[in-house]
């Protein structure tokens, strides 16, 4: 919400041990869901969980992971398999309360090394987060009662680091508040998937689809307020195989349209809704030949990727446009590089909102030098595809 306070209370959702760990849950399967308990105190007025999540090991490439069909016809030796889609959720109490379809960050290093150098893949500095508001399900937990909120990846397998930061917000006027959660729906996400390949070569499509609502009122001594926040979310990828399995293409879209409306007794509030479309489009194309040397190979690779977010709270709309187009080449001998060559082009288009107008940066890196950085405040027509 436009001009909303900081929470009062932040209550970490992590790994108890955390010294050992980093304070993250590692997730190693679908199965593999974390707990953790929470007092909610009888005066939350307003919760928000807001959830961070990094894929590695087997899953650093999700987006770009064969079946196991696929793998197990051609007596592959690859763990990266279980399809390209994974679907991070947050359950309380068993209950799921939101999911979300991660951003694919690359880590440094991923894909081809050398296209992060000196720039970095969106994200891999800087994370995305994902905020669920639970304040629609308060009834169900102001009680006193310790209740389990959960984190897990379906169709996700090793490993995952997952966390979470829950936000409170309480009553400065009282010492408990009434609550009733009164509209929960939110079904499974539908998924259809559909394969066809002979031998190394062949065609993949997943695609999947949710639409949620969950509506609940608190009332507090600020008044009573009824909040409703829907979501809904596509998801297609494409993955195709040609030249005997050498040349691999991933084309991957994500939208993703969340909701959140507050109004008071009378059905109307001052500042009371916020949405948010986001974006997440990626194409990936890799092509695999003989090296000029024995026992080496020569990877050619292009990413095209990009974040795109529209931010409504009522006190103004902001827009983030940061897409990245990468192509390269190296020949390797086991897992080093041994020559290579990479483009990386960068746009981050900025408007509205905090920044008054508009922010634009343009960024080129050749062979992991920088020969372009510009910026901009004129604004240009903004295209997202």
């Amino acid at each position: 919400m436009a001009n909303e306070s900081p929470a009062d209370l932040i209550v970490p959702i992590s790994s108890s041990d955390g010294y050992k760990k980093g304070f993250w849950f590692v997730i190693n399967s679908e199965s593999d869901v974390h707990f953790k308990e929470v007092r909610f105190p009888l005066n939350t007025r307003k919760a928000v969980l807001e959830l961070y999540v990094s894929f590695h090991g087997n899953d650093e490439f999700w987006y770009s992971n064969p079946p196991n069909s696929y793998i197990r016809v051609n007596n592959l030796t690859t763990e990266r398999g279980n399809g390209a889609y994974r679907e991070v959720f947050v359950t309380l109490d068993g209950r799921v309360v939101g999911s979300e379809i991660p951003f694919p960050v690359v880590f440094t290093g991923g894909i081809n090394p050398l296209f992060w150098n000196p720039v970095v893949a969106i994200g891999a500095f800087d994370l995305p987060s994902y905020d669920f508001d639970l304040s629609p399900v308060l009834g169900l937990v102001l009680d006193g009662k310790p209740h389990t909120i959960g984190v897990g990846v379906s169709d996700g397998i090793s490993f995952w680091l997952v966390d979470a930061n829950l936000h409170i917000w309480l009553d400065g006027g009282s010492s408990k508040v009434i609550a009733k959660s009164t509209v929960y729906d939110n079904p499974a996400s539908s998924i259809t998937r559909e394969e066809e390949f002979q031998m190394l070569d062949g065609e993949f499509h997943i695609k999947a689809k949710r639409e949620t609502l969950l509506v609940g009122w608190v009332k507090w001594s600020g008044g009573n307020y009824t909040t409703a926040v829907s979501q809904e979310f596509k998801f297609h990828n494409i993955m195709s195989f040609e030249g005997n399995g050498t040349v691999k293409t991933v084309n991957q879209r994500v939208k993703v349209k969340k909701e959140v409306k507050v109004t008071n007794e009378l059905g109307s509030c001052p500042v009371c809704h916020v949405k948010i479309k986001r974006r997440y489009p990626m194409k990936m194309i890799s092509a695999t030949l003989p090296g000029s040397k024995p026992d080496t190979y020569l990877a050619i690779t292009n990413v095209s990727h990009a974040f795109w977010e529209r931010h409504d709270d009522g006190g103004g709309e902001t827009n983030v446009y940061n897409k990245q187009v990468s192509d390269g080449w190296m020949e390797v001998k086991d897992h080093d590089v041994l020559s290579g060559g990479s483009v990386t082009n960068q746009k981050l288009d900025c408007r509205g909102g905090e920044f008054g107008g508009c922010f634009i940066w343009k960024v080129s890196a050749v062979d992991g030098k920088l020969v372009k950085n510009d910026t901009s405040s004129v604004c240009t027509s903004l295209y997202v595809n």
